[in-house]
């Protein structure tokens, strides 16, 4: 049976690399699986899904306001898919969650989406909170604070270093930008 699943934690949790390793478990055994990312996403290259640790592959993409129940109705009438795979699922609008949601119930295929729960903020994306709330089921994608304790939040970094309270919730980027942290280390950096 067909569910909509989402995989969600903190930056540097792993969850692209998880993404890549289920995929590649379909296709091992000879099922064919279709992978999307956001289109504005560009770090690792234009229409691809990449890890930290160096494994990646090609994607088609999502746009702001594109109908996912077309294209994924689309995409399945050229042949059978047996899973579909998104990655960075928080920068999906609510509607593009239910298109998918649709996809699951009406077209009979399975769609794991993986991405954050919050921001720097400590606020859900419109897509991760669709998702907490539709979901057929949730995992958590675990990774740790310095301190050794499960990452629950994430900060922003400055050009000083220093953790940032304001800003658009959305800003594209990596290590460099984005520590994972618990939630007493994220209150302390942001003064809280």
């Amino acid at each position: 049976m067909a569910k909509l699943y989402f995989h969600y934690s903190t930056m540097n949790a792993g969850k692209s690399t998880a993404l890549l390793q289920a995929s590649h478990n379909y296709r091992e055994g000879g099922m064919q699986t279709l992978l999307i990312t956001a289109q504005f996403d560009n770090r690792a290259g234009q229409a691809r899904i990449a890890s930290r640790i160096g494994i990646g592959e090609d994607a088609d993409t999502f746009a702001p306001g594109e109908d996912l129940f077309a294209k994924l109705e689309a995409r399945l009438a050229q042949g059978p898919i047996a899973c579909i795979f998104i990655d960075e699922a928080q920068f999906l609008s609510k509607e593009q969650v239910w298109q998918l949601a649709r996809a699951v119930d009406d077209l009979g295929v399975p769609v794991m989406c993986y991405g954050l729960r919050v921001d720097f903020r400590g606020e859900l994306f419109p897509g991760s909170a669709a998702l907490l709330a539709w979901a057929d089921e949730m995992r958590e994608v675990r990774t740790i604070c310095h301190c050794g304790k499960k990452a629950t939040m994430v900060i922003r970094r400055g050009p000083d270093g220093r953790a940032l309270k304001d800003g658009d919730q959305v800003v594209i980027g990596g290590n460099e930008t984005y520590v994972s942290l618990c939630r007493r280390h994220w209150r302390a950096a942001v003064a809280d």
